[in-house]
C-alpha cells in the first residue's frame, strides 16, 4: 500500500488529506474574532491592501465577480456597490464558520441581493466554465492544500478576458525588513492570539504558513503554468505583501 502523499501545515508536514481539517480547525477557533485581530496584526493597514487589490481589479457595473476564499466578506463588501444590481458577487469558502461571520456582518450593513454565499472547496469549484469576470483571492491561497489545482480551477471558471488577482502575505523585500517582519511574527503574534482570540496556537500556524507560501516570483510561474496571460504583481509594504495579477486570454 502507497504511503500517503504530505503537505505543509505551517513547518509541519501532514498528510494531504489531513490539511483541510487542520485548517478547518484554526478558522473554526478564531472565526469570531478574525477582523479584530486584522486589525491589530495590520495596524489597519490591511484594509488599504485589500482596496488596492479591488482598484487592480478594474470591476465594472453587470460584472459577475468571486470573492474566493473570502471569509468575512472584505473584499466582496467593496466589490457589490461596484458591479451593482445588474452584477453579482459570489462570496465562496471552504469554512462554515467564516461563511457564516462573512454574511452576517454584510447583512448587517445593508448589502443584500447582489452577493450570494457558497461553501466550497477552491481546488473544486462547483461552478460552470467560463463563469466569472473576475476572481478576487485575499489571504487564502497559502491555506490551500494544492495550490497549483487551486488556480487551475480559477482559470477553467474564468470568461476568456476575465482575472485573477490575489492578495497574499510574501517576501519582504525591503532592506532590513525580513528580520523585523519574523520577529514580529513570531513573538507579537501569537501573544496577540492569546490574549484577543484566546488561541496563541493559531496565529503561530499562521505566521509558519506565511513562511512556507512561495514568493512573488514563484507564485507569478504558478500562475502562468495555469494558463494566465500579462502576469504581474505589486508589492506592497515593503512586499509583506503582493498583489498578483493574471488574464485568462
Amino acid at each position: 500500500m502507497s504511503e500517503s502523499k504530505t503537505t505543509d501545515f505551517g513547518y509541519r508536514k501532514v498528510p494531504e488529506e489531513a490539511k483541510a481539517d487542520l485548517v478547518g480547525e484554526v478558522f473554526d477557533s478564531v472565526a469570531g474574532r478574525y477582523d479584530v485581530m486584522n486589525d491589530l496584526m495590520s495596524l489597519g493597514v490591511h484594509r488599504l491592501w485589500k482596496r488596492v487589490t479591488v482598484n487592480e481589479a478594474r470591476l465594472r457595473p453587470g460584472e459577475r465577480v468571486m470573492d474566493l476564499a473570502g471569509g468575512t466578506g472584505d473584499l466582496a463588501e467593496r466589490m457589490a456597490p461596484i458591479v451593482g444590481p445588474g452584477g453579482r458577487v459570489v462570496l465562496v469558502d471552504i469554512n462554515e464558520s467564516m461563511l457564516r461571520r462573512g454574511r452576517d456582518r454584510l447583512l448587517d450593513r445593508g448589502i443584500t441581493g447582489t452577493v450570494a454565499f457558497v461553501i466550497a472547496d477552491a481546488q473544486r469549484l462547483p461552478f460552470e466554465d467560463d463563469t466569472f469576470d473576475c476572481v478576487t483571492m485575499a489571504f487564502g491561497l497559502r491555506n490551500v492544500t494544492d495550490k497549483e489545482m487551486a488556480v487551475r480551477s480559477v482559470f477553467r471558471v474564468l470568461r476568456p478576458g476575465g482575472r485573477l488577482l490575489v492578495l497574499e502575505f510574501s517576501t519582504p523585500r525591503a532592506p532590513g525588513l525580513a528580520p523585523l517582519y519574523d520577529l514580529y511574527s513570531f513573538t507579537v503574534l501569537p501573544v496577540l492570539g492569546r490574549m484577543v482570540a484566546g488561541d496563541s496556537d493559531s496565529y503561530r500556524y499562521l505566521a509558519e504558513s506565511i513562511r512556507m507560501h512561495p514568493d512573488q516570483d514563484a507564485l507569478q510561474t504558478m500562475m502562468e503554468c495555469a494558463g494566465f496571460e500579462q502576469c504581474r504583481y505589486l508589492n506592497l509594504s515593503g512586499g509583506i505583501v503582493a498583489v498578483h495579477k493574471g488574464f485568462k486570454l
